[in-house]
């Protein structure tokens, strides 16, 4: 995908814009058609959110990826869905694929562990988003040392319409998952990324307060896509936000005593 370059003069000048369209004796509708006036001017207050720092490039570029169907669901009717009952989130999500043990390196640094793994693989992702930091992932719920094994599964939501970030907490809370962020889902994509169902994105919650949060009050949960051609993207979803069928989630578990490995 080409994505704009924010520095550059992409769009007219709105009074330019108009310098052209509106002559003397003549309509907008006989210059140019409606439809293309609100496309240039959506254009224009665009490029202005993105280079204000309302809209990053990594939102815009989501938006653009999402079907026309999921698009239509999500803001066809111009209102953030209601959410929905905690209480029945037991009842929405079974299990998408049990991606078996995944092992944390002998050599692991919590504290560089997300820069030595952009170093490392950054180019080997479609996208992958700048903000997936150490400095602001610093602080999940577990803090993962060398030799730490854990059971993952990925699971998927099973009704239609839309699940909170609340409703997928409390899920996991009933699977006694622990909260290991961005840094496991790196080591997932690691470890098992040939394991992952595709067309899904993979997303690592924690607690909201653990979470980065962007300029715009936004706390980030980091997720993983993959790819039905078989690349992938590191990039970061909204904990405010609702999810949907084609948003999964990793669930980490300590291994059972019966379960541990030497």
């Amino acid at each position: 995908m080409i994505l704009f370059d924010t520095q550059d003069t992409l769009a007219p000048d709105p009074a330019d814009f108009r310098k052209h369209i509106v002559k003397k004796g003549q309509t907008m509708s006989t210059v140019i058609g409606a439809n293309a006036a609100k496309l240039a001017g959506l254009q224009i207050d665009t490029l202005q959110k993105v280079r204000s720092g309302q809209i990053t490039l990594g939102q815009w570029e989501r938006f653009n990826n999402l079907s026309t169907d999921d698009r239509e669901a999500r803001f066809g009717d111009w209102k953030k869905p209601e959410p929905q009952a905690p209480a029945e989130s037991t009842e929405k999500f079974a299990l998408l694929v049990d991606l078996g043990i995944i092992t944390v390196p002998d050599d692991y640094d919590h504290a560089t562990a997300l820069a030595k793994f952009g170093k490392k693989n950054r180019k080997k992702f479609y996208y992958y988003n700048e903000a997936i930091t150490d400095p602001n992932f610093p602080n999940p719920t577990r803090i993962l040392k060398p030799g730490d094994k854990l059971r993952v599964r990925a699971f998927k939501q099973v009704v239609g319409g839309s699940t909170t970030s609340e409703e997928r907490m409390a899920f996991l809370a009933t699977q006694k998952a622990v909260h290991v962020g961005a840094q496991g889902a790196s080591l997932v994509w690691d470890q098992k990324r040939d394991q992952l169902p595709k067309g899904k994105w993979y997303c690592s919650f924690d607690e909201k307060e653990r979470l980065w949060q962007d300029a715009v009050g936004d706390h980030g949960v980091p997720s993983v896509f993959a790819y039905s051609d078989g690349v992938f993207r590191f990039d970061i979803g909204d904990f405010e936000d609702v999810w949907r069928v084609d948003d999964a989630f990793l669930c980490f578990c300590d291994l059972e005593p019966e379960s541990s490995v030497a």
